[in-house]
């Protein structure tokens, strides 16, 4: 008893962790994967939950240890860490964002039926809506609202799922041919697919930032192993949730040659419909609401944390060292990327595609060294030998950064050629 009310005193960074990880990757990519290739891709899902932990692991290890962001850690191994991280956070600040506001806009257009408003201008709304609520209650109101957020996704998910598996996988076509994954194509689905699952290595960070709020909020740091306890249980309903969304897209589409839209927003709209017509139109708002619950919470967790994250790049880069934690500066970062961000969906709208194709690129080919980046974090003085990770956890880091560099490489001699 003692132990759940630790977790749930402590619950948030993992929390908020679940609720960004749980969008486009899940959604669009789980669903994808099973309805195009079928169970088999729970082993790439489950391999790329496993191989990645360690990265995001160590996040809340060396936040919890040394009261420290890992940006900050960063700085102590080297400028040229920081650089790196920098340049990442820089192209994904004004991509991602932008990406993920347009993909929700049109899911909250599609979904709910409201042809008449323009992508754009529902992007704006969501922009002021979001940014209005993290304004106003910032990290605290953050994870109070999301506990509600991600109970709803979590039952609306459960519910589908089960009524999914009790109406059964629908019939294949005459002569369907399951499509080859060890082919080009194949392959780049499989790089899109665990580079993105259950996130981007670079939201480590993130998740480190989110801890030093936490703690704040308690007025305490919770012992390393009330920490990772907490993380531990955001981390596995993430995984849980994208295999959900893998069985779903396997029952109601694997073997129909259904053509799927390689367009996020379109592609979750076709989702939808093909759920209702297996399952039947009154099982429409429990896929809806879980659609735009997801897409929803993980554009205001990630609005929140790049504000942070540049924040604190901005601190650790100049040579002052000024401190921008301040609610003053919170409420210029947050404003400042809704600015940019719906600049970028207005003027780039067309070339959106590309940015996100250029975020994607830069994310994938330095995950493996962020995760070297991270593993000198835990592994430095900066922790005392007690708390670094073991033999095992860092045997699993080693496998994941060869894991994730073999996959980066093929990118780079695809993306060359």
């Amino acid at each position: 008893m003692s132990s759940i009310k630790a977790l749930l005193r402590n619950l948030g960074p993992g929390l908020l962790f679940a609720s960004m990880a749980i969008g486009t990757s899940h959604l669009v990519l789980s669903t994808k994967a099973g309805a195009q290739y079928g169970w088999i891709m729970i082993i790439p899902i489950i391999l790329a939950n496993i191989f990645k932990y360690p990265f995001f692991e160590f996040g809340i290890r060396y936040t919890n240890v040394t009261n420290r962001s890992l940006i900050e850690g960063y700085k102590f191994r080297g400028k040229g860490y920081l650089w790196i991280y920098t340049l990442i956070t820089i192209i994904t600040t004004f991509t991602i964002l932008a990406a993920l506001y347009v993909v929700t806009a049109g899911l909250f257009i599609n979904l709910f039926d409201i042809p008449n408003l323009s992508v754009g201008h529902t992007a704006l709304g969501l922009f002021v809506f979001i940014s209005t609520i993290l304004i106003l209650g910032r990290y605290k109101f953050l994870e109070t609202s999301l506990k509600f957020v991600i109970t709803i996704l979590f039952v609306a998910l459960l519910v589908t799922t089960i009524l999914v598996i009790q109406k059964g996988s629908v019939d294949a076509v005459a002569n369907f041919e399951p499509p080859a994954i060890l082919n080009e194509v194949g392959i780049l689905f499989l790089i899109s697919l665990i580079g993105w699952m259950p996130t981007a290595v670079e939201a480590s960070s993130w998740i480190s930032l989110w801890s030093l709020e936490k703690y704040k909020l308690l007025g305490a740091r919770p012992s390393l192993k009330e920490a990772l306890q907490e993380f531990n249980s955001g981390y596995i309903m993430t995984a849980l949730l994208a295999v959900f969304f893998l069985i779903i897209g396997w029952f109601t589409l694997y073997g129909t040659n259904t053509e799927l839209s390689s367009n996020s927003t379109l592609f979750a709209d076709q989702v939808v419909q093909l759920f209702t017509t297996h399952i039947g139109s009154w099982a429409y708002i429990f896929i809806a609401v879980s659609a735009f619950a997801t897409m929803f919470s993980t554009c205001m967790t990630a609005h929140d944390a790049i504000a942070r994250v540049s924040l604190d790049i901005l601190k650790h880069i100049t040579p002052e060292e000024q401190d921008y934690s301040g609610k003053k500066y919170y409420v210029i970062g947050i404003l400042f990327l809704a600015l940019v961000n719906y600049l970028v969906v207005t003027v780039f709208s067309a070339n959106m595609g590309q940015l996100v194709a250029l975020a994607t690129f830069v994310s994938f080919v330095l995950a493996p060294v962020v995760g070297y980046m991270n593993l000198k974090n835990v592994m430095s003085h900066d922790l005392p030998s007690q708390y670094r990770p073991g033999k095992g956890l860092q045997w699993l880091t080693y496998i994941g950064i060869l894991f994730l560099g073999g996959f980066a490489i093929y990118y780079c001699w695809l993306f060359f050629n």
